[in-house]
């Protein structure tokens, strides 16, 4: 417990140039706090304890606006930043090293049963405002955009983005996820359809053109007759 509480101090510390000392980090972050309550509310989830769990979650969640289910497995040196808004649900799995931005939400799509939240790889980051929904595994070195829906399995060392969530590849050397760098699928295929509409009628106007200049020259030579 006490590894796992300098880890939490040690990752702050490296995720967030913000943070000053480890007094200004325990009573000041949230994120930091709902980690702790849930490392509690997991154990005795874990033990069969009964309401217990679920009370200190809501405890947790009334206190720092971060809502964990007890039932969440949570590997080590696990960042959320700033933290408001973020709903974990009962049946996420989350790899070592991942990072939540706020209003993250990993839930389910409401048509399943058993594992129905999301698993999480290792070195994982989420932006402000994702939602990665049902049963899906999200693999490791993934990189989720700011406002993504994710809802569909996702290779590793892929970034992610879009509603829903599309595939691509924007990694720098450093395999940092840049917020105010990300590509816009649909606003691409946009440009890319109204590239080929502009194609078509350059080609389109070629061909009136060509035949109005044969029906031309086919009247010029019946007047010449």
């Amino acid at each position: 417990m006490f590894r796992a509480i300098r880890e939490q101090f040690e990752t702050i510390f490296r995720e967030d140039p913000a943070a000053k000392s480890v007094v200004e980090i325990f009573f000041c972050y949230p994120g930091f706090q709902a980690i702790l309550a849930h490392r509690l509310a997991h154990e005795l989830y874990r033990w069969g304890v009964p309401l217990a769990p679920r009370l200190i979650s809501q405890i947790s969640r009334f206190f720092t606006g971060i809502e964990i289910h007890p039932g969440a497995t949570i590997g080590r040196r696990f960042f959320i930043d700033h933290g408001m808004g973020v709903v974990i649900g009962e049946t996420t799995e989350i790899g070592d090293d991942v990072l939540l931005y706020q209003g993250v939400t990993l839930g389910g799509t409401g048509n399943e049963t058993g594992k129905r939240h999301p698993t999480l790889g290792n070195h994982v980051v989420v932006g402000t405002g994702a939602k990665v929904l049902g049963n899906i595994r999200i693999g490791n070195h993934v990189r989720i955009g700011a406002g993504s829906v994710v809802v569909h399995p996702v290779p590793d060392n892929s970034t992610v983005v879009g509603v829903p969530g599309r595939v691509v590849r924007l990694r720098d050397e450093n395999g940092v996820l840049e917020h105010g760098k990300l590509p816009d699928p649909e606003g691409q295929a946009l440009e890319d359809l109204t590239h080929r509409v502009a194609e078509l009628e350059a080609m389109l106007r070629k061909i009136i053109a060509e035949h109005d200049a044969e029906q031309r020259q086919g009247e010029r030579e019946r007047s010449a007759n």
